[in-house]
């Protein structure tokens, strides 16, 4: 697929479901329009294919618009054009059938008959296969349909899309916090006592008005979590131009809701760029290094990234993001998640995909940010330069220029520091009043530094004894000092105790 994305005038409709093994899209069709092509419409919902399927079938409709003369040429052109933008996909190779449903269009007389149906219901059995199906675990079931039947009860339809349901069990609409008992149920109008994941079925209860749901979830009870945030292992997609930022919002769809979310990304240190993901699994023991952005080829590293050399040449495995929703979400775990700009100007030529995940960890509690948070250890690199004013003696030197005057210095007192000229040292405490302290060189100074640093203070102080004309001198005598102090610590983003931690 190329990265132009055409102007289209018709809203994306997401097909969301859970994960891997879960997912109950068993073969795609994509639609195209064969007088206008690959349309923005057509190629995110080719994007949600790459990650919802694994089986797809390309239909060109409305050929009847073609002039019949020119028919087949256009539609051989099309077809060529379709492989072309399919053959860095998954999809590469897969059938395409041209098709007019309704020559002439909806005002034809029904005596036309439809030109490649026929075709397309070979490809299509063609194409079907007999999909593996779990019946273990909760049920969970997306209805499609609500509607009530006088003297039956309110019937549910929909696809199963994990575990299993019998007559008699107990389902809840988490949406609502309500409990039924299932009455009945049918399959293609058969009266079925059970049904299993991938199963198309209606579901009869009692007692239950059908306005209160068109369309949603219904599951196992308790089987669900309705959550404020969520930890999210992900990927951008590729096709979506620009970074992805942290602190910006976006359009996240998630079980079968879409509501705006604030993001927050991280990743591996660099050390561990190259570790092996955990696919199902988050590691609260491990640290993780905040970003300002995620990583990818195309994106700027943020400064601290950059002090680590986390250039977009070294990328990690693996990547996760801190989604923070605007309201509560009712979802599965592990589920498919969709990040989105759907303000994104409908006529504008880019996709509005912008990432794809999996819910790894969802924050039940509204208060998450007090109760939660702190358990995620996620930090951010700190870098503070200064210089040595003066030597005390072997053992002492005074700094400047790492802290503002109103700095607590106090707070920093037992960090280690390193010299630029090699000395490990130690913050001991301020010295006066602006912004100035001591540190302590365990080792001693080198005979080579203290020498640098006497000849600069004397310099210093010749110049400052001086008269006006001997400004000069004294500029000499500051760039003379070339003995540069660093501080490197981290912080930790959710640590309400703002500690700094060196390793």
């Amino acid at each position: 697929m190329n990265h132009s994305f055409p102007a289209v005038h018709i809203p994306v409709y997401f097909v969301i479901c859970t994960r891997n093994g879960a997912q109950i899209i068993d073969l795609m069709m994509l639609v195209i329009d064969v007088t206008k092509g690959m349309q923005t419409q057509s190629a995110e919902c080719l994007v949600i294919g790459q990650i919802a399927c694994q089986k797809m079938v390309v239909v060109l409709n409305k050929i009847d618009l073609l002039p019949e003369g020119k028919r087949q040429a256009a539609i051989e052109k099309m077809t060529k054009k379709m492989q072309k933008t399919l053959e860095n996909t998954k999809f590469h190779g897969c059938p395409i059938v041209a098709v007019a449903a309704k020559p002439g269009g909806p005002e034809a007389p029904e005596t036309v008959n439809p030109l490649g149906v026929s075709e397309l219901i070979e490809v299509l059995k063609s194409q079907a296969y007999l999909p593996s199906r779990d019946p273990s675990g909760p049920f969970l079931m997306a209805v499609d349909h609500c509607f009530s039947i006088k003297g039956q009860g309110t019937v549910m339809t929909g696809t199963i899309l994990t575990g299993s349901v019998s007559l008699g069990d107990n389902v809840e609409i988490p949406a609502l916090k309500v409990s039924k008992k299932v009455k009945s149920m049918q399959m293609f109008h058969t009266p079925v006592t059970y049904a299993m994941q991938g199963d198309r079925v209606g579901i009869c209860v009692t007692q239950f008005d059908p306005k209160l749901l068109e369309r949603g979830l219904i599951c196992t009870p308790e089987s669900l979590q309705t959550i404020h945030a969520a930890i999210i292992s992900l990927k951008k997609i590729q096709y979506f131009r620009g970074a992805l930022q942290t602190k910006a919002k976006f359009h996240i769809t998630v079980g079968h809701e879409t509501v705006m979310g604030r993001v927050m990304f991280f990743g591996p240190a660099p050390a561990d760029f190259n570790k092996e993901p955990l696919d199902n699994a988050f590691d609260f023991e491990r640290d993780y290094l905040y970003q300002e952005e995620y990583l990818s080829k195309d994106s700027k590293a943020s400064d601290e990234n950059k002090d680590n050399d986390q250039t977009g040449e070294q990328l990690p495995k693996q990547q996760w993001a801190l989604l923070e929703f605007e309201k509560p979400v009712t979802c599965p775990r592990l589920c498919l998640v969709i990040g989105s700009k759907l303000d994104t100007d409908i006529h504008a030529n880019t996709c509005r995909l912008a990432f794809h995940g999996v819910l790894l960890q969802g924050l039940e509690d509204k208060n998450y940010t007090e109760t939660f948070l702190p358990k995620l250890k996620v930090y951010k690199l700190k870098h503070k330069e200064g210089q040595v004013e003066r030597v005390i003696d072997d053992y002492s030197v005074i700094g400047r220029s790492l802290f503002k005057k109103e700095t607590n210095i106090q707070i920093f007192v037992g960090l280690k520091v390193k010299l630029s000229t090699g000395e490990d040292g130690i913050i001991e405490g301020g010295f006066g009043q602006s912004g100035k302290f001591k540190i302590r060189i365990p080792d001693g100074l080198k005979p080579d530094t203290k020498a640098l640093l006497t000849v600069a203070s004397k310099k210093k102080s010749r110049a400052g004894k001086g008269d006006a004309a001997k400004e000069d001198d004294s500029t000499k005598a500051e760039s003379a000092q070339p003995v540069a102090i660093s501080l490197l610590f981290k912080r930790y983003v959710f640590d309400t105790q703002k500690k700094m931690i060196q390793s």
